[in-house]
């Protein structure tokens, strides 16, 4: 019988950039190597400013987000009183009547 030839190939994680190594005929994945760790700042002054600028970013969102939650109440409260308007503007029909209803 003849021996099907192990194949494999190479795929590149989009993701996290790790590198797998895949046998076709199988299916399976014969070897992984984790991603390449992120280089670390050569300088301690820009390791201090990338924090500095992570914090201020944290801290930016966080505001966004606390003057969202105030807003939450008022616009809650415009959207129901715009669909109560809608409500009342509209007539009350009764539902159709249905055969059982006749009996």
């Amino acid at each position: 019988m003849g021996e099907t030839p192990h194949t494999s190939t190479e795929v590149v994680c989009p993701c996290c950039e790790a590198r797998l190594t895949i046998d076709l005929s199988l299916g399976v994945v014969l070897h992984h190597e984790p991603p390449p760790k992120a280089s670390t700042p050569a300088d301690l002054k820009e390791a201090v400013e990338a924090l500095k600028t992570q914090s201020a970013q944290r801290d930016a969102r966080f505001k966004e987000r606390m003057q969202a939650e105030k807003d939450k109440g008022k616009v809650l409260d415009r959207k129901f009183q715009e669909l109560l308007k809608k409500a009342k503007a509209e007539p009350d029909t009764p539902p159709p009547l249905r055969d059982v209803d006749l009996d």
